[in-house]
């Protein structure tokens, strides 16, 4: 049994048992109902059989056919600012012309803050009359695109999931002439990892390696004076002619000569280590005017100004997507502006061995909030110096019995999907697991666990350090109540475990949250597993050690502040079931987006929110867990369930002593000495506190009348003069 299928049996097998997947359904069949045909196609009465091949309908008129009717992201799975999928329908003809389209369904409420709903359809109908055929001679490029300022990305994606889900249809159905490509007959070709590079700039520039676009002010003048929009080439750069507007150049990093030589040893091993097998990328050098990567990226995550582009293939990189170059180590290299990697995803279909290009986005302000847009393309043709001729796969010794992605059921085909996803995430998942049962032995043995206070303390900061860095900005495995918002429209809407098994880290986290709320309650995540709870204590502890004053809420105001958070999720939850689209959105309320996933690089009032709450935090420790964390009164709610209650205490504790309560760092404790166990957070440090032979007045007097009666020999007293504290026990 292979690591992978271990660790999958685990965790699976208490929660998969009678639990059957669901058949998997198409957008199509899911918003069809929704969708009226005369409003997609002029004249169109109604939809008619859907193809067996495909997720496409028939669009009837008078009862004939007269053209398709499909949802792109049955096709792509090209996403927007949400990091969803805009479901677009459109129709095409037999002659492979778009004859409707109709945007049906988004998750993009922040891109389109302020943009009219009208606004978008027109735009959106304005592909009628898009002509496939010409888009699949011009690879995508035979219209012109309208993009609507505020909404590029948008507009872009929804362009991108068009042309490429239309031609896909066009010729799965034999619209226009197109058809399916066919197998690739004569020698097939990949990288060749022993190809050696030039270590010269110039060189490597004169063989191809890298390909450079270049334009002037003259042709960026030019090339909006031409355009049908008469604002283009009135706001004409004053700049000289010959002044560099942008210069571009590129190169497949993912060979690993051609990375050594342009990034450097280190680094190429760091590309090395940073892409996962199948994947691929590019690098990307700038400099002049303008910027390639303009500041899109920082508001949504996306490089809304260049796309790659390899025939049917569109890849629009994201922020995860992406690593700056700090240095360039090829010789005599120039001096750039900006200078970044691309990774490009092994299941996007891209092939190095073939030519693509970089598509750059040109814009200019043409009014107070209107532009218009243009576009260049970089292309790139990798030299034949760095290819091979690929070997022949052998032939199967059973072809029979042989199963391959064709002959799968859809069932079968996500079940492959996510154990194929499993599998290249086995490193971060032993680390996971490994973190979690050495968590779980700190809870199980918390009294030798918390025995020596300095140890445990410095114990606490490495595992938070680990939690914050690797689990959170590394391996993004942030929780959120967005999770708890998907599963339960999940079982409303029909459940199945395909979607959650695709993200391993999160799936695992999530088992362990369960089985800790029936032994520990909540705290064992929010203390110990939350990034942004790591984040908190960790700049707290930096605050105290500069002095920043620590204030204490009175236990009034602090008891009236704990129902804030179950207030925000309840009405988050209540918005879901209404909108889960806009209680998406509203849970933003959580900064972990901005702080764990983003890591700060977004628009500034999401930055300015989550810095003022860890600037709170620095006050009052961890202020955002204690009043307005909705993921935490989630957890709370059925932390009452646990089995176990493993915290000791004493029978003075809280009458008379107060140590406790003063010093729990999130006031989790009753002046009457009782455990709020939907506050505490687990971090132990009461436990700690009941073992101390200097702060627990219940274990001091123990010891000063075990010293008086003679019963601790001198060889266990401490330096201090104390006796060393035999382990306690509770006296309730």
């Amino acid at each position: 049994m292979t690591i992978r299928s271990f660790l999958v049996t685990i965790f699976l097998a208490a929660t998969l048992l009678g639990a059957q997947p669901a058949a998997a359904q198409s957008v199509l069949s899911t918003l069809l109902p929704d969708v009226n045909a005369t409003d997609l196609v002029e004249g169109a009465d109604g939809f008619g059989e859907t193809s067996p091949d495909l997720p496409a309908v028939e669009v009837l008129k008078e009862g004939e056919r007269i053209g398709w009717a499909f949802v792109t992201s049955d096709f792509v799975s090209t996403t927007g600012y949400s990091g969803k999928p805009i479901h677009t329908m459109v129709a095409v003809n037999d002659a492979a012309t778009v004859i409707g389209v109709e945007l049906v369904k988004h998750s993009e409420p922040i891109v389109l803050i302020g943009i009219p709903d009208s606004k978008m359809r027109a735009v959106v109908a304005n592909y009628r009359g898009l002509d496939l055929v010409a888009e699949a001679e011009s690879g995508g490029t035979a219209h012109e695109l309208d993009i609507i300022s505020g909404a590029t990305v948008t507009i872009m994606v929804i362009d991108d999931s068009i042309v490429r889900a239309g031609l896909k249809v066009a010729r799965q159905l034999g619209l226009g002439g197109l058809v399916e490509k066919a197998a690739p007959t004569g020698p097939q070709y990949e990288l060749d990892p022993d190809a050696p590079a030039s270590g010269d700039w110039q060189t490597l520039e004169g063989d191809g390696t890298l390909r450079r676009l270049s334009l002037d002010v003259n042709q960026i003048n030019s090339a909006f004076a031409a355009m049908d929009d008469p604002r283009a080439g009135r706001r004409a750069l004053t700049e000289a002619p010959e002044t560099t507007f942008i210069e571009m150049q590129t190169a497949l990093v993912s060979h690993p000569a051609i990375a050594r030589s342009l990034l450097g040893q280190a680094e190429a091993e760091n590309l090395e280590t940073w892409l996962e097998e199948g994947d691929h990328a590019i690098t990307v050098f700038g400099r002049g005017l303008y910027s390639f990567k303009g500041s899109g990226y920082v508001r949504g995550g996306i490089f809304d100004r260049i796309v790659l582009i390899q025939d049917d293939v569109s890849v629009r990189f994201r922020d995860r997507m992406h690593k700056r170059v700090n240095t360039i180590a090829a010789e005599n290299a120039p001096a750039f502006n900006e200078a970044d990697v691309f990774k490009i995803p092994a299941d996007s279909g891209f092939d190095p061995t073939e030519p693509f290009r970089v598509q750059l986005l040109v814009q200019r302000e043409v009014g107070a909030i209107e532009k218009v847009f243009t576009t260049f393309d970089l292309g790139y043709d990798l030299p034949e110096k760095y290819q091979r001729r690929a070997a022949a796969a052998p032939a199967p010794e059973a072809p029979a019995a042989v199963t391959t992605l064709t002959t799968l059921t859809e069932p079968q085909a996500h079940q492959a999907l996510w154990q194929r996803i499993w599998e290249t995430k086995t490193t971060e998942i032993i680390v996971v697991v490994g973190m979690l049962v050495l968590l779980t032995g700190v809870f199980f043995f918390q009294s030798l666990a918390t025995r020596n206070e300095r140890v445990f303390f410095w114990f606490r900061m490495s595992f938070l350090t680990v939690v914050l860095v690797y689990l959170g900005w590394y391996a993004n495995a942030q929780l959120s109540v967005v999770n708890l918002i998907a599963l339960f429209n999940s079982l409303t809407a029909g459940f199945s475990w395909q979607a959650f098994l695709l993200d391993p880290l999160t799936f695992i986290l999530w088992f362990a949250v369960a089985a800790a709320l029936l032994f520990w309650g909540r705290g064992a995540y929010c203390g110990w597993l939350c990034p942004f709870g790591a984040l908190q204590e960790l700049t707290n502890r930096i605050g105290r050690a500069l002095h920043i004053p620590q204030w204490t809420l009175p236990w009034g105001l602090h008891e009236r502040l704990w129902p804030v958070k179950y207030m925000i999720f309840l009405g988050l939850f209540g918005v879901s079931l209404v909108s889960v689209e806009r209680a998406e959105y509203l849970a933003e309320v959580e900064p972990f987006k901005t702080a764990i996933i983003l890591n700060f690089m977004r628009a500034w009032p999401f930055v300015a929110y989550a810095a003022a709450l860890l600037i709170a935090g620095l006050f009052v420790e961890r202020f955002f867990c204690r009043y307005l964390c909705p993921l935490g009164a989630a957890l709370a709610i059925p932390a009452r369930l646990r089995m176990f209650d493993w915290l000791k205490r004493y029978h003075e504790c809280g009458n008379p002593c107060q140590t406790c309560a003063h010093q729990c760092p999130v006031q989790a404790i009753h002046p009457t000495g009782e455990i709020n166990p939907n506050e505490c957070v687990n971090c132990l440090h009461c436990q700690v506190l009941y073992q101390s032979k200097t702060q627990c007045p219940v274990v001091i007097k123990k010891l000063r009348r075990r010293e008086k009666v003679g019963t601790i020999p001198d060889s266990v007293r401490d330096l201090t003069g104390h006796p060393n504290n035999p382990k306690p026990q509770p006296t309730n």
